[in-house]
């Protein structure tokens, strides 16, 4: 009898903690979708909450304050990126792929942090990414980089980080209009002539 109310407690706890883990994944996902709707500062707790079908007390339970609960949302937001930028290193055919992949599930939401890095929570991952994205051409195009021994390694860096930044794919994709098809090659096109230059 005491063995099998043990297991049933083991169970509820075990059930209980997997409800929180949901409930805490859906307040993330809220606080992120509506970073893609409005501007941070605009975010309300009562809008969370609604969304992820709980209330205000549960999430400051999960998260402490709002603060807490948007540094939560920035971090999973970064290991989400992350993952998606994952390429082949040395193909950049490949990693144009990816990186334009990544620009139209998230390029939107990035522009929108970009302006607004004054805030020094959103600057606090904005200055980051700005350096991630750095060491993600470096990795990518190594092999290429390497090849050339007497460039100047920083300006062929540089190029790069310009023609694989979310402001070219903007540029050709949302203000020139063209498709993802397209702006991948024009992407591709500009990081061949870099590496060719160089």
């Amino acid at each position: 009898m005491c063995h099998r109310m043990g297991k049933q407690r083991a169970y509820t706890l075990g059930a209980r903690g997997e409800a929180m883990a949901a409930t805490r994944e859906r307040i993330l996902r809220s606080v992120l979708d509506l970073s893609e709707e409005k501007m941070t500062i605009e975010i309300t707790l009562d809008e969370v909450a609604s969304r992820a079908g709980t209330s205000v007390q549960t999430v400051l339970r999960h998260f402490g304050t709002r603060e807490g609960l948007l540094d939560a949302a920035v971090a999973k937001a970064s290991a989400e990126v992350a993952e998606e930028r994952r390429a082949p290193a040395g193909d950049p055919e490949a990693a144009i792929g990816v990186i334009v992949a990544h620009y139209e599930r998230r390029g939107d939401f990035v522009l929108r942090l970009l302006s607004q890095e004054h805030d020094p929570r959103i600057g606090a991952v904005v200055g980051p990414g700005k350096l991630l994205h750095r060491a993600w051409v470096e990795e990518m195009f190594q092999r290429q980089l390497d090849a050339r021994p007497g460039a100047d390694r920083d300006a062929l860096v540089d190029l790069l980080v310009v023609a694989t930044d979310v402001y070219a794919w903007k540029l050709l994709r949302r203000d020139r209009g063209l498709d993802p098809d397209t702006t991948r090659a024009r992407m591709f096109a500009l990081v061949s002539a870099i590496l060719a230059a160089g």
